[in-house]
């Protein structure tokens, strides 16, 4: 998208800024909150500046929202992005090739020019710049959480859905280098890994409840998608191919996303420990499917090796928090007064 000229935008519910009229009116009670809001964003216009939308392969709740918004805006693009589930080069890897290949066509008549090699290598390398900053940034709150505390963590990163890749390193590196010099007070709060927010995003109020509850979060995956590659991606050769296996090899793990043979309870307990986490939250969408059905096996691996947990669920427009941080109050309490280490 970058490389044709455009602005990639994430749009990711209306939060809690939203008030939901029309929106409940197209979907049954029983599924997360998000695609009521983007339809309620649709219908009152606010999204009228976007050209197009794409929808991830997260799981049925965005398929239907993709079919819903074609439905809905026939004049506008609309997309439905399959995501490979076969991480063999040679199957998943040609794959997403062939499903790239598709995409950058759709831009290409969309942007009425051809979208160049060199000009998707230079997209690469100012994303590669982009994940890098965000890894500095994550490992900065991991080392010091009372420095850089989550929510402006999630606030810098929520700007990077809006902001020009350009603009937005700019403002991490603005932040980067004037965040050494605070002098913030550390606090004798837990050191917490939180696991499900990669799609419904909580309310900023929730996760201030959490950090003053007695948490430091040192790893989470609000809006993965700026974290997902674990490398930076080959500026040389084909780029199509070099994006593909990029996401084939060195990917990060997630409920979105099925690799078999990878078993996600390890990978979550690898988190763990590299943080240095005493224990882990899972603040889970209500009724979110990918998310709900990894948690059995996410709480068997943590249980095996007597890491502490707790878990609650919530939706983007959640008002009310005293509940959660009596529970996340406890929680931090008892791994201080009750913890092994």
């Amino acid at each position: 998208i970058h490389a044709g000229g455009m602005l990639p935008v994430g749009v990711m519910g209306g939060g809690d800024l939203v008030e939901i009229i029309k929106g409940d009116a197209y979907y049954q009670s029983y599924i997360c909150h998000i695609p009521r809001s983007v339809i309620e964003l649709g219908l009152a216009g606010r999204l009228d500046c976007l050209d197009g939308m794409l929808f991830p392969s997260i799981c049925d709740v965005i398929r239907n929202l993709s079919g819903m918004w074609q439905v809905m805006f026939p004049g506008k693009y609309a997309k439905y992005f399959d995501f490979p589930q076969n991480f063999d080069p040679a199957v998943g890897g040609e794959f997403y090739i062939k499903e790239l290949h598709s995409f950058k066509e759709d831009l290409e008549k969309m942007g009425g020019g051809a979208i160049s090699d060199d000009s998707m290598r230079a997209a690469i390398e100012v994303y590669n710049v982009n994940r890098r900053l965000m890894n500095t940034l994550y490992d900065l709150r991991s080392q010091k959480p009372w420095l850089v505390p989550t929510y402006e963590t999630y606030l810098l990163a929520r700007a990077g859905n809006i902001l020009s890749v350009e603009d937005h390193n700019a403002l991490l590196e603005d932040y980067l280098e004037g965040i050494e010099g605070m002098d913030r007070k550390e606090m004798d709060n837990v050191r917490v890994v939180l696991v499900g927010a990669f799609c419904e995003q909580p309310p900023l109020g929730l996760i201030k409840t959490l950090e003053n509850a007695g948490c430091y979060i040192v790893d989470d995956d609000f809006m993965l998608g700026h974290r997902w590659l674990l490398q930076d991606v080959d500026t040389e050769g084909d780029p199509i191919s070099a994006l593909a296996g990029a996401f084939i090899e060195n990917s990060t793990y997630s409920s979105a996303k099925y690799e078999a043979g990878n078993p996600k309870g390890k990978l979550l307990l690898e988190t763990v420990h590299h943080r240095r986490a005493d224990g882990v939250i899972f603040a889970c969408p209500s009724f979110c499917d990918p998310t709900l059905l990894d948690r059995p096996e996410f709480i068997k691996t943590l249980d095996e090796e007597g890491i502490p947990h707790t878990g609650f669920q919530y939706a983007e427009n959640l008002g009310q928090f005293q509940v959660i941080r009596e529970q996340t109050g406890t929680f931090s309490d008892s791994i201080k007064l009750w913890s092994a280490t």
